[in-house]
């Protein structure tokens, strides 16, 4: 009989102490990915055929190793059950995403911002994302908006080989732009004044790049969705202070603030959705 869930599965292999210490894990398309605590390690492989056996739809579980991290934030990953394989493909909000979760950081718990974000951007409008990974931002705002250009921008090849195909499969080539370099760079170089609408879903990085992101926005301004790191109880403030000291030059109202999802005990990604005009 099919187990209902993993600690059903696991009854006899984990005691009740460690099933306690099992964490939430992601599924992008047909494949797990789970952080198993240290003291667990022995039993990953266990853990992992637990997975299998309750979402019988997987096809590999991954245990993440350690942290996001290195140039391209990826994670290191390792298979601890089903096929040898890190590639996935997932299902959002009427688009499908090819990706190696190994190559290039991909989270499925963004899919609500991602469409809310859509669900923003007017018809006409020119969006430029800074980070675009494999294109999920960029490709379901082309699904859902009426926007006419979305430069899609990241210097990861893996990630940009990926974006490219999905743009592709997705059928949005005739208004989302694929470049592959460094954000900076594309902006100065290229697509300076350009965009009424700047995305920055890289939190870690979006205070270096802010000045890139005001760049980018046409000279009478726009929208910048600016992503970075708060902490309870005080999410917002801090990040609208370095807002405003960085675009000292400019007026900026927060049309709107919130948490996306918790990364740390009380410490939580966050965006703040700003208007951009000229004093």
């Amino acid at each position: 009989m099919k187990p209902k869930n993993i600690r059903e599965a696991l009854r006899g292999e984990l005691t009740d102490e460690e099933l306690a210490q099992l964490r939430a894990f992601d599924i992008v398309g047909d494949v797990a990915i789970i952080k198993i605590p240290e003291r667990l390690l022995p039993k990953k492989h266990a853990i992992g055929q637990a997975l299998l056996q309750v979402h019988t739809n997987l096809r590999t579980v991954l245990n993440q190793v350690g942290p996001v991290g290195g140039e391209f934030r990826t994670r290191e990953l390792e298979v601890i059950a089903g096929e040898l394989s890190t590639e996935a493909t997932h299902s959002e909000s009427g688009c499908t995403f090819k990706t190696d979760l190994a190559q290039a950081y991909f989270s499925p718990r963004l899919a609500h911002e991602r469409l809310r974000i859509a669900k923003l951007v007017r018809p006409g409008e020119i969006v430029t994302n800074l980070f675009a990974g494999v294109g999920c931002y960029s490709i379901i705002i082309a699904k859902h908006s009426r926007a006419s250009t979305v430069y899609s921008i990241d210097k990861n090849p893996a990630a940009f080989r990926f974006m490219v195909e999905n743009i592709r499969a997705n059928r949005v080539g005739d208004r989302v732009v694929p470049i592959l370099g460094d954000a900076r760079d594309i902006i100065e170089g290229q697509l300076a004044g350009r965009a009424n609408r700047v995305l920055m879903p890289l939190p870690e990085l979006a205070r270096e790049f802010f000045d890139a992101a005001l760049l980018a926005l046409k000279l009478e301004g726009g929208t910048i969705h600016f992503y970075d790191l708060g902490q309870v109880p005080d999410l917002f403030s801090p990040s609208l202070e370095f807002v405003r000291r960085a675009a000292s030059e400019k007026n900026v109202k927060l049309l709107g603030s919130r948490a996306i999802r918790s990364y740390a005990p009380r410490r939580h990604h966050v965006v703040l959705d700003l208007l951009i005009s000229k004093k």
